[in-house]
């Protein structure tokens, strides 16, 4: 049994990429098959053993606390830690350093992962680590911080966000650590500081116990909509198959949440969520909570937020709406992103 039982859960991004999505919700909320982010981060976290939880909230906290409550069904205890500015992710925890009493856990709130966190415990302490870090394997590692390590598990090279000719791995941190506590008395106090790009490059250089291990579990980060429509995919393909509801004509994959009601609908390569009343085609699109898709609509390739309304003829193609947008009949978008708002008022913008 895991002996860690401290953590702290980054979840003060605005998620600012997502949008329309995150205009109305913080990042770590947005759903997976009906289940905000950070609740799989939160499981995990409490069958590693954790118990004490701190959420480190910026942008709409009072959600966050919302959704989340105290933490009783999760079985840890949770308390927010308000951040007044952003101060990167190690500024962050920094802010909990009186709080930290013994070894922790770092895991991030708006990115998807089930992983086995105890595997990652047992390791950094069998390693007798000062800090560890989570790794993945992922296609396209420019977008990420690449990672070399030795047979042993020290990190070697440490690379941020490479160009392609720098790229020597796939291989990335996957944002996932554990540390001890004497690791925040290294972080600059009021100081915006990040663990990638600040933290254990100085470490590096400095020769210390710096060790990685790759995270064993699911693991996909949600930086844009389309993200989160594969989180969604994927996530369902690792579950038992949903019964299609009466009056939908199901091809390829498909996941429908509760109480979805369809007439004549086509649906292809998608995720419905509950409550959503379809009558026309759906291809490889995320729908949230209780869409309304009129007679003959059709969507494609779209992440539509919860509550929308699309009305009849309507056609859209690669479009994000946001919770509560309301598309008018006969409308044909494309490319574009519609915030929440009534027909008259409707905001349109290139995605």
């Amino acid at each position: 049994m895991s002996r860690v039982k401290q953590a702290v859960v980054l979840a003060g991004g605005e998620g600012t990429r997502l949008r329309p999505l995150t205009s109305t919700r913080p990042k770590p909320l947005l759903p997976v098959l009906g289940v905000p982010c950070i609740e799989y981060v939160i499981r995990s976290l409490a069958e590693a053993g954790v118990e004490q939880v701190f959420l480190a909230c910026g942008y709409r906290s009072e959600d966050i606390r919302s959704a989340l409550g105290g933490g009783e069904r999760f079985g840890v205890d949770i308390e927010l830690a308000f951040e007044r500015e952003p101060m990167g992710t190690a500024g962050a925890v920094k802010l909990l350093e009186g709080r930290m009493d013994s070894t922790f856990v770092v895991g991030s709130g708006d990115t998807l992962t089930d992983a086995d966190l105890g595997d990652l415990i047992d390791f950094h302490v069998r390693k007798g680590a000062e800090a560890t870090m989570g790794l993945t394997e992922v296609e396209l590692p420019e977008q990420f911080g690449i990672v070399g390590v030795s047979p042993d598990g020290r990190i070697e090279r440490f690379k941020e966000k490479p160009r392609t000719e720098e790229v020597f791995s796939r291989v990335i941190n996957a944002g996932t650590y554990v540390l001890e506590p004497e690791v925040l008395g290294m972080i600059p106090a009021g100081t915006k500081y990040d663990f990638s790009k600040d933290l254990y490059m100085d470490m590096l250089e400095k020769g210390r116990g710096l060790f990685a291990t790759p995270l064993k579990g699911y693991w996909k980060d949600i930086g844009r909509p389309s993200d989160l429509y594969l989180a969604n995919m994927e996530m369902a393909s690792r579950r038992p198959l949903t019964e299609v509801p009466a009056g939908v004509r199901a091809l390829g994959s498909c996941f429908f949440g509760r109480n979805v009601t369809a007439t004549s609908a086509r649906i292809v390569d998608s995720v419905i969520g509950a409550g959503c009343d379809i009558e026309g085609a759906v291809e490889r699109c995320l729908l949230l909570d209780r869409v309304t898709l009129g007679k003959g609509a059709s969507l494609r390739d779209c992440v539509i937020g919860e509550g929308c309304r699309v009305g009849a003829g309507a056609s859209l193609k690669d479009c994000v709406l946001g919770d509560g947008a309301e598309v008018p009949p006969g409308t044909v978008l494309v490319g574009t992103n519609v915030e929440a708002g009534p027909p008259s008022e409707i905001n349109i913008r290139k995605g």
